[in-house]
């Protein structure tokens, strides 16, 4: 049977629509179980079988981890945020700055052992992280460092740094390297050039940059919990931890401290969501 172009894409159209249907699924249903069981009591959290639609919803879990009580579910919150917000901060920052130097000159400039060493910033990138947590734990407590914020940011910078470098590069190699040498031309400098030209044009892919390494060192779990110790430096997911004990989990106050670990990444996402966007696809206009 012949089907004409016409319903051949009404066909295609809709199998777009149900793919990206089912992709939305797999990711967000897990999401939105935590959210709703954060409201939700543990009797419903845990019964069987299953109870999907929420019968009573309140803020119990919430008000237990934010009560003075440990025998309550509370948890050091304000502590374990404050530590994510000034580690995942720092590192970000730390990464952008020397990821947009190495970014740009493997991106502009030539020289002995370019490539070599581009592939040994990528092939570091293949070692899980986990896979360093002893050396690093030996090598951190030689240099007293452990438990100690520093000592996370340093970890976070040299796990983001490969992959910033690598975005970065491919960024600047889409700006036109004419637009600089006209501008230096007509009068600016090697910086001038730089900063009025080329980085206006690459601002974008940076900060698409920046948002990976955030979210990676926000959301980093393996290294922190082997890393840190006291309320002075443990990050919102290894926090997620005070809610296990030998025999019984809260998964209520779990879901709840989840939550409030979610929340701020989604809302930088959203107010840089133009610019990730613009990022993601710059590539892909310029060529």
């Amino acid at each position: 049977m012949m089907v004409s172009h016409a319903t051949r894409k009404v066909y295609l159209k809709w199998a777009r629509w149900i793919g990206t249907f089912l992709a939305m699924s797999v990711i967000c249903i897990p999401g939105l179980w935590i959210v709703l069981s954060s409201f939700r009591p543990n009797v419903e959290i845990l019964a069987k079988p299953a109870i999907w639609i929420p019968q009573d919803l309140n803020f119990d879990h919430y008000a237990a981890i934010f009560s003075s009580d440990p025998g309550q579910g509370a948890v050091p919150v304000w502590s374990y945020f404050q530590n994510s917000l000034i580690i995942a901060t720092t590192s970000t920052l730390i990464a952008l700055l020397i990821g947009m130097a190495g970014g740009y000159a493997f991106a502009r400039y030539s020289f002995k052992g370019k490539d070599t060493m581009f592939l040994g910033f990528m092939l570091s990138r293949t070692v899980p992280g986990i896979a360093l947590s002893l050396p690093l734990f030996m090598v951190y407590a030689r240099l007293g460092i452990i438990d100690t914020d520093f000592g996370m940011i340093l970890i976070y910078v040299a796990m983001n740094l490969p992959f910033t470098i690598w975005l970065i590069d491919g960024f600047f190699r889409q700006v036109p390297q004419e637009m600089s040498q006209a501008a230096q031309i007509d009068g600016c400098t090697p910086w001038q050039a730089f900063w009025l030209v080329e980085f206006p044009l690459a601002k974008s892919g940076i900060a698409s940059a920046g948002i990976f390494a955030f979210l990676t060192s926000w959301n980093e779990f393996a290294l922190a919990s082997q890393l840190t110790r006291s309320t002075g430096s443990k990050t919102l997911p290894v926090g997620l931890l005070d809610f296990t004990s030998e025999f019984t989990i809260n998964w209520g106050g779990m879901c709840a401290l989840a939550v409030i670990m979610i929340v701020p990444a989604l809302l930088l996402t959203f107010i840089v969501q133009k610019h990730l966007v613009a990022g993601l696809t710059f590539g892909g206009v310029k060529g």
